[in-house]
């Protein structure tokens, strides 16, 4: 059932004092928030604090997007990763009616206002995807056509230094993609102990030098703490050597920016909930960017679309309990080469599509 935007407004206004991830009106920034996003401008840029401020969002695999979810005129979508709304979009000139939900206020704040013609038909709500199920209730939602989760660090949080994601610009050593969370990257390095560093940086990080890392990380804190991306990459460089021509901390960073985002338990919890948001026939598609989201990915879509399960010790297969979707296509769908060209930051991308059966 289509329900226009205003209404949803109201509801979330009326749901203000929940916690949930629904804060459109909880409090003054995110009434300011509202404001400025319905007096705002539809431009790809804006003035912020008087510096040029620029939050763009160019949507990977745009073409693929729009063949696997179908955004028609009448279908409901929600998407996760709102960021600076390139996605959202492509729905919305399609027909779609959208909730864009992300964690950065600055990005809902952007999206908000370059998006605001499409007025009832697109709500931008301030939360995390792993509650997409307390997300749209609060807006008298049940069940949506499509669940879109584009994974990773957004363009404009790895190009803005204060952010603290990259190093090729000094930043302080920040990391969160919701600036209300407490642990931040510098949290993670100052305080953490050298066994916990090295397990993230082997899990996440898929860092082979992992122990070196770690203690050279404790040894420099132990003179003065790590307070900027520059002085972590300087750390990390020491440790591991250079052997091509990606940085040394690369992998470092990932690791320190999933644990503080807590990326994986979160994209865990948000697969299974977008299984209960989704209608019959709703689409679920997810882009990720590294192997560790890719596998996690994978591995829930087929154990929710293989119907059977058997095991040598059973006398024949049985019925698969978590059988709810089918998969159009059990590999994932990687970028044309004309993409990468124009986008390099598409190179890693994987898109991977299921369909829900019915209930």
């Amino acid at each position: 059932m289509i329900i226009p935007i205003k209404p949803w407004l109201d509801r979330a206004n009326g749901a203000a004092g929940q916690r949930g991830g629904l804060v459109l009106a909880a409090d003054a920034e995110a009434e300011e928030f509202m404001r400025s996003t319905m007096r705002g401008s539809a431009g790809w840029k804006h003035q912020e604090e008087g510096n040029r401020m620029e939050f763009y969002h160019q949507p990977i695999m745009a073409k693929e997007i729009l063949a696997a979810l179908a955004p028609l005129e009448g279908k409901q979508i929600f998407d996760g990763t709102l960021g600076g709304g390139g996605h959202t979009e492509l729905f919305l000139q399609n027909g779609a009616h959208v909730v864009g939900c992300d964690q950065d206020a600055e990005a809902l704040g952007y999206a908000g206002r370059r998006l605001s013609q499409f007025q009832d038909r697109f709500l931008p709500v301030r939360g995390n995807f792993a509650e997409m199920d307390k997300i749209l209730e609060g807006v008298g939602i049940d069940r949506v056509d499509g669940v879109l989760m584009d994974l990773g660090v957004s363009s404009h949080q790895l190009d803005e230094p204060s952010r603290g994601f990259s190093f090729r610009e000094d930043g302080p050593l920040d990391m969160r993609m919701d600036d209300r969370a407490e642990f931040s990257a510098r949290d993670l390095v100052n305080e953490w102990a050298e066994e916990d560093m090295i397990r993230i940086f082997r899990e996440y990080g898929e860092e082979k030098r992992a122990v070196r890392a770690a203690k050279e990380i404790v040894k420099a804190r132990q003179v003065a703490p790590i307070e900027t991306t520059l002085q972590l990459a300087g750390v990390v460089e020491k440790a591991v050597p250079r052997i091509s021509g990606k940085h040394p901390a690369t992998r470092v960073f990932q690791a320190i920016r999933i644990a503080v985002n807590r990326e994986m338990e979160v994209l865990e919890a948000a697969l299974d909930k977008s299984i209960q948001v989704l209608g019959e026939g709703g689409v679920l598609a997810v882009i990720t960017f590294h192997s560790l989201e890719d596998r996690m990915v994978k591995r829930f879509m087929r154990r929710h679309s293989t119907p059977f399960i058997d095991r040598p010790e059973w006398p024949e297969p049985r019925e698969n309990p978590d059988y709810c979707l089918t998969l159009p296509s059990r590999r994932a769908i990687a970028p044309s080469e004309a993409e990468v060209e124009t986008n390099p930051r598409a190179r890693s991308a994987k898109l991977r599509v299921a369909v829900k059966l019915e209930d």
